[in-house]
C-alpha cells in the first residue's frame, strides 16, 4: 500500500509539473496586434496605421526606378519598408505572405548637408509620400491592393486595380507580388522555401545569361 501511494504521489506531481510547464509557455504566447490589421472607413479608405514605426523593417533604397527612362531629379529621395509583426514571423516561417499582410512604402527626402556629415546621405525628418500594400483575400478580386496616402496620419486612398503598380508587381515581384528581392534578410528565406515566382526566376536566368 504505501508503495503504490509513493507512485500515485509521483504521477500526480509529473502530470502537475506538466501541467504547469504547459501553461507558463501558453503564457509567453505572442498574439498579433488586432492595430496591426488593415481597417477601413465606410467608403473603403484605409484608416491610418498606428505605430508602423515599430513594425518590422525590411530595407531602404535610395532614387531606386524601375523604369528605364526615369528622369533625373533635382534630389534625391529615400524609400523605407515595414511590415506588420505577425505577417513577418509567417513569412519566416513558410516564404510567403499570409492574408493581411500590410506593407509600409515611406518615402524621405534625402539630405547631404548637417550636422558633422562631410559626404553620403542621411534621411531628412520630413515624409514626401507614404504608400501601402495590403493583401486582404476576401476583400479584393487580386488578393492584394495598394493605398496612397497624403499623410501617415490620414486616410488612405484605393488605387484602381488598372493602375500600373499591379501589373509591374505581378510581372517582376519575387514572392506573392511583392519585391522580396530587394529585402536582403528575407530573400534567402523565400530561396531555401522554393516560394520564387516562376517569372522572377525567369528574369533573373536571362539576366545571369546576359551578363556572361
Amino acid at each position: 500500500m504505501f508503495l503504490r501511494n509513493r507512485l500515485l504521489a509521483s504521477v500526480v506531481c509529473l502530470l502537475t509539473a506538466c501541467a504547469f510547464s504547459f501553461l507558463s509557455r501558453s503564457a509567453h504566447v505572442v498574439h498579433a496586434d488586432e492595430q496591426a490589421a488593415p481597417r477601413y472607413a465606410a467608403n473603403g479608405d484605409l484608416l491610418p496605421l498606428k505605430n508602423y514605426r515599430e513594425w518590422i523593417y525590411l530595407t531602404s533604397g535610395i532614387d531606386m526606378s524601375y523604369s528605364p527612362k526615369a528622369t533625373e531629379m533635382d534630389h534625391s529621395m529615400f524609400d523605407n519598408v515595414f511590415v506588420n509583426p505577425a505577417a513577418y514571423r509567417s513569412f519566416v516561417a513558410t516564404g510567403t505572405w499570409p492574408d493581411k499582410t500590410v506593407m509600409v512604402l515611406e518615402v524621405r527626402g534625402a539630405k547631404s548637408k548637417g550636422s558633422i556629415n562631410q559626404r553620403g546621405h542621411f534621411q531628412d525628418a520630413e515624409i514626401m509620400g507614404f504608400e501601402v500594400h495590403v493583401k486582404d483575400e476576401a476583400r479584393f478580386p487580386g488578393k492584394w491592393a495598394f493605398f496612397d496616402f497624403d499623410a501617415p496620419d490620414k486616410n488612405g486612398t484605393l488605387v484602381p486595380q488598372g493602375a500600373p503598380c499591379y501589373t509591374c508587381h505581378a510581372a517582376h515581384a519575387a514572392v506573392d507580388t511583392t519585391f522580396v528581392q530587394f529585402y536582403p534578410t528575407l530573400l534567402p528565406i523565400a530561396k531555401a522555401k522554393s516560394t520564387l515566382a516562376a517569372a522572377y526566376l525567369k528574369e533573373e536566368s536571362a539576366q545571369v545569361r546576359s551578363s556572361h
